[in-house]
């Protein structure tokens, strides 16, 4: 593969935008609550929406006769078409500028930011970085800015050899414990309407992308940390948050939440680690 001519082709792509419109309706809310074991009676219009829930609206609504072997859309269109076959969630970075609330009428525009091809360990890597700007409708105004980071790598083969894991820090103020069943992944991907095959399809996933397990959605584990952080700290404003991907978590064991306070207050390190302890996401969220 001609790393220098496939940049060349999917530069293309870069500044293409597109704009959706939605309502922050309230069902889609009690029902991601009911999933992170919340009570349901504080949702309702007019209620701040909690950070990172805005990923329950702008759905991927594409027809079934469009859509590709793993589950997602076929590549093309607002997306660059990248000869890829395995896609995943890397990481994003968010700026909460306003709050956004049940019922409110939403818009958001898309482009793409940048596309970059790298030769990897194994093969290939495209890096595919969209921004989404979510602001109500007939607004000026920004009320969320964010930065979604999307790698593509080449197809398993079993002779690949992952990267070295990186321990998760043993220094942790909070902790909870998640169980990754088979039902809370598919409640996520209902709520999302996400269609990757590697969150449910078990044949899929492991004869096809060869990975052990279901893949714990990464966007359903950044949930599960700022929801951490709200946990513990209810009153706490977000100002900025970003997560990194660091290793994919399997549904074959539970995993742990991690948060640890800054001194000053002023931010808050949240991770998640596997059963072996290694880390599998980093985050930071810089509070007001």
């Amino acid at each position: 593969m001609d790393l220098d001519a496939l940049e060349t082709t999917l530069a293309a792509w870069v500044g293409r935008s597109e704009t959706r419109r939605d309502t922050l309706t309230v069902t889609p809310a009690l029902a991601l609550a009911a999933t992170l074991d919340h009570s349901a009676d504080r949702y309702e219009a007019g209620t701040a929406l909690p950070p990172l829930w805005h990923w329950l609206y702008f759905l991927p609504l594409h027809a079934q006769s469009e859509i590709g072997p793993d589950g997602h859309a076929q590549r093309g269109g607002f997306m660059p078409p990248v000869p890829l076959p395995r896609r995943m969630w890397a990481g994003s970075q968010f700026e909460f500028h306003h709050p956004l609330h049940l019922g409110d009428a939403v818009e958001r525009t898309s482009t793409i930011a940048s596309v970059k091809v790298k030769q990897g360990r194994t093969g290939p890597l495209v890096f595919v970085k969209v921004k989404h700007e979510v602001r109500r409708q007939g607004q000026m105004e920004v009320a969320i800015t964010e930065f979604h980071d999307i790698v593509y790598r080449e197809a398993w083969r079993p002779d690949d050899v992952e990267p070295p894991p990186i321990a998760a820090s043993s220094e942790a103020a909070w902790q909870r414990r998640i169980v990754p069943d088979d039902g809370l992944l598919f409640r996520y991907s209902a709520l999302t309407f996400n269609g990757h095959r590697i969150h449910y399809d078990r044949r899929y996933v492991t004869e096809v992308e060869g990975y052990p397990g279901l893949i714990v959605h990464g966007p359903l584990i950044a949930t599960l940390l700022m929801d951490l952080l709200r946990r513990q700290q209810p009153s706490a404003e977000v100002a900025r948050f970003e997560f990194k991907a660091v290793r994919p978590t399997f549904d074959l064991h539970p995993f742990q939440l991690q948060g640890q306070p800054s001194p000053d207050g002023r931010s808050v390190h949240l991770w998640a680690q596997d059963h072996e302890g290694w880390l599998t996401m980093d985050a930071t969220a810089t509070l007001r």
